[in-house]
């Protein structure tokens, strides 16, 4: 079952930039913010400063992955903004889960470390 809508709208990136609660690992950071719906809503943003496109694509590719992966296991009700930092350039798949596992953790999104 899907439980995630897209963020597109730069007010809200924006929002979630200044409002919302940050996290940081070596190659991602989260930013996230309950939003009182039943839904996740979930913005990946990768910089020039990563790479070329085609970089910045696989970039997204693999954190669009691991969100997949984990969508089960992580709370409803929040927007969360994900923003690829330089070295995930130079990470694989499984460098990226580890950190994504880490955040999740760390943002108290978990489903496995809440109590409900």
């Amino acid at each position: 079952m899907k439980k995630t809508c897209a963020l597109k709208q730069n007010k809200t990136f924006k929002y979630l930039y200044y409002r919302g609660g940050s996290e940081v690992s070596k190659t991602l950071v989260f930013y996230f913010k309950r939003n009182n719906k039943c839904t996740n809503r979930l913005g990946i943003t990768v910089s020039k400063k990563v790479g070329k496109a085609v970089v910045r694509n696989r970039v997204k590719r693999l954190i669009r992955e691991n969100y997949r992966l984990r969508e089960d296991n992580i709370r409803t009700g929040y927007d969360i903004v994900i923003v690829a930092r330089i070295l995930a350039s130079e990470a694989d798949f499984w460098k990226i889960g580890r950190d994504f596992d880490y955040l999740l953790r760390k943002c108290g999104l978990s489903v496995e470390n809440s109590g409900t």
